[in-house]
């Protein structure tokens, strides 16, 4: 089984050792590296021969701030999942931090067991809803907004809303294949067309423009 791999981004050292040191000891997980600050991040991925897969990250430090570390790694490395772990946490912010591309987002008072299955759930699915979250996220979006109608070169097709749908019910590509009796490798063709059509860097990107267009409600997502 492979591993997940990991970076962590803290500007409290003792909180990144802590965290290095309980999930290298996870048989599922492989701390890459680690960093300091922004700039310390940013330099350490261009020369890393590996990107991780998932990165926890700090909201406020000094000089680069998380925000602006997500927004910097959205456009330059959107494969990797951001899940932010702040004692400045507020539920509030959950609709802004998906825009910026973060995939989770948590209070830094977040058990390390509850922690590791977050970064488990964003691996595998791309993101990771708490109910609360959920809730603020119904409230951030306008009950009546009009479902657009899709008229251009990058309208999506059926198959393409049908799979769409699948994806944000945490359907795997093989799961969305026998559902949809198409094979897994035409599933996959379906989720980079959607890529390409929605202009997405990762699931969670899915997941808005599937809420911002109407294609599924807030209330259809699933709580991890």
């Amino acid at each position: 089984m492979s591993k997940i791999t990991l970076a962590i981004t803290d500007d409290d050292a003792l909180i990144v050792s802590l965290l290095e040191g309980y999930l290298q000891r996870s048989d599922d997980m492989d701390v890459l590296f680690t960093a300091n600050s922004g700039p310390e991040l940013i330099d350490k991925l261009k020369a890393a021969p590996e990107v991780p897969q998932v990165l926890l990250l700090d909201l406020k430090m000094e000089g680069m701030d998380g925000i602006a570390v997500s927004e910097y790694l959205k456009i330059n490395y959107p494969g990797i999942k951001v899940i932010v772990v702040s004692s400045h946490y507020q539920k509030s912010f959950m609709g802004f931090m998906l825009k910026a591309g973060v995939s989770a987002f948590l209070p830094k008072g977040v058990m390390p067991a509850e922690l590791a299955e977050v970064i488990r759930a964003v691996a595998n699915q791309g993101f990771y809803f708490k109910p609360e979250q959920l809730d603020v996220l119904r409230g951030q979006i306008a009950p009546k907004a009009p479902r657009p109608v899709l008229q251009d070169d990058n309208a999506l097709s059926e198959r393409e809303v049908e799979v769409l749908r699948l994806i944000c019910q945490q359907k795997t590509a093989k799961e969305i294949g026998d559902l949809l009796f198409i094979t897994q490798r035409t599933a996959e063709g379906h989720k980079n067309s959607l890529f390409v059509k929605t202009g997405a860097k990762n699931i969670a990107g899915l997941v808005i423009y599937a809420i911002q267009h109407g294609i599924i409600n807030v209330d259809e997502l699933p709580v991890i």
